[in-house]
This record gives structure tokens, C-alpha cells and sequence, in this order.
């Protein structure tokens, strides 16, 4: 498998537990399904500390934890629910990393997001939106890592919102070992196009809300063109 079909995995699982999602289910088994899911689609194992879903739901939105420390709760979800899923598949050492907030609401899973009712739930998934778009219109080949971080952070202060990633950092270099990522943050010098690919993917809510909002994915530039995965 290439990069685009791990990346591909991840991406169906996650249209296909959005299918599934409904109130009454436990975090703990949109978990199980996802992994055993990416598993059915092709992945052989998970990259990141052999979890393939991490599942937050509700005022566990606005947590960030490391894969270290992460337990998945028994929570159940409820008619009207925000739930951040992201997903880490693995085959032969080529990664996947994909992640979504979802929205329900009156037990249904809102795709569109202007048809989200819940106002700060709403501009969250806008705000994150204008956070790829955002992106894409300031990147080049000789952007580096540190101006990404610097310029992002600014944006999502200046529009009401913070960074809740626990390393402060915005996304990561996809490798073959975990422990050789490089980061969208302060003090990484080198160019986003030293790397073969990499992640865009705050993680931002409002100060002092118990809700958080992540988009995830991986881009890669080609020539002078920035392309999504």
C-alpha cells in the first residue's frame, strides 16, 4: 500500500462510523468499531501506541492527552453530542492520520455544517475551516515549520479561539517511527517541503469551554503546489 490508500482507510472508516453513530452507543465501542473497521479496509496495525482510534465525546473535547496516557471513557453518547474521532492505521510502516469532529444533534449526525443549530458548536467547525484554508493560501515550498506554527497561532487567537494541543504544536511530519516526527512549532527551522509529508491539525475551542474542535489531515507539496492527501 501507498500513503494515499492508508490515508484512504481512515478516511472510509470514518464515513462509514458516521453512518453508525447514534445516541445510547458507548465511546468504547465507536472505538472498537473504527479499529476493527481500518483492520477489515487494509491496516495491519496502528502507528500511534497501538491505538487506532481516539475517541472523545462531550466536555472530553477539549482534552488533550498524550497516546501515553489515553484511556477511552465509558461514556454514552447523547442526543445531542460532539464527538472528536482520530485515526492512526498502519500498513507496512506507512501511516494514516486523519481526525473529525462530529456533530449530533436530536440523534441525528449534521454533515453540513451550516445546519449545525448549537451556535459554539457551529463556528467551531467553521473555525476550523478557515484554519485549512488559512493554511493553504499562506504555505509555500520555503514555509517552515516555525513560521506555520507562529502564523496559525496568531490567526486562531485573533478570531477568539485557542490552541488546547497539550505540546502547543499544530501538526507533525509523517515517517516510519514515531519518535523521528518532526513539529509544526517553535524552533523547527526546517522547510515544510524538507519533509515527504505532513499533518495539518489543530486542535482549538473557546477559552474556558469544556468543548474542542479538530480537522485532520496530511499534505504533501508537489513542484509548488500544496495537495491534500
Amino acid at each position: 500500500m501507498d500513503y494515499s490508500e492508508v490515508q484512504n482507510i481512515a478516511k472510509q472508516t470514518m464515513n462509514d462510523i458516521k453512518q453508525i453513530i447514534k445516541p445510547e452507543m458507548n465511546l468504547m465501542d465507536i472505538r472498537q468499531k473504527c479499529e476493527e473497521k481500518m483492520i477489515e479496509l487494509g491496516a495491519t496495525s496502528f502507528w500511534y501506541w497501538d491505538i487506532g482510534a481516539f475517541c472523545f465525546s462531550g466536555d472530553e473535547t477539549a482534552i488533550s492527552v498524550s497516546g501515553k496516557k489515553y484511556q477511552t471513557s465509558n461514556k454514552i453518547i447523547q442526543d445531542n453530542d460532539i464527538i472528536t474521532i482520530d485515526l492512526s492505521p498502519q500498513n507496512n510502516n506507512i501511516w494514516g492520520d486523519f481526525a473529525r469532529t462530529i456533530i449530533i444533534e436530536n440523534g441525528q449526525v449534521i454533515n453540513d455544517i451550516e445546519a449545525i443549530s448549537n451556535v459554539e458548536w457551529k463556528h467551531g467547525l467553521q473555525m476550523q475551516e478557515n484554519l485549512h484554508l488559512e493554511m493553504k493560501q499562506f504555505v509555500t515550498p520555503d514555509t517552515t515549520f516555525e513560521e506555520l506554527y507562529f502564523y496559525i497561532n496568531d490567526f486562531i487567537v485573533q478570531n477568539g479561539y485557542v490552541n488546547l494541543d497539550f505540546l502547543g504544536n499544530l501538526g507533525h511530519s509523517i515517517v516510519k517511527d514515531k519518535a523521528d516526527r518532526i513539529y509544526i512549532e517553535k524552533g523547527n527551522y526546517a522547510k515544510l517541503s524538507d519533509v515527504k509529508l505532513f499533518t495539518f491539525e489543530p486542535h482549538i475551542g473557546i477559552e474556558n469551554s469544556v468543548f474542542g474542535y479538530k480537522k485532520e489531515d496530511i499534505y504533501y507539496f508537489k513542484e509548488e503546489n500544496l495537495i491534500e492527501l
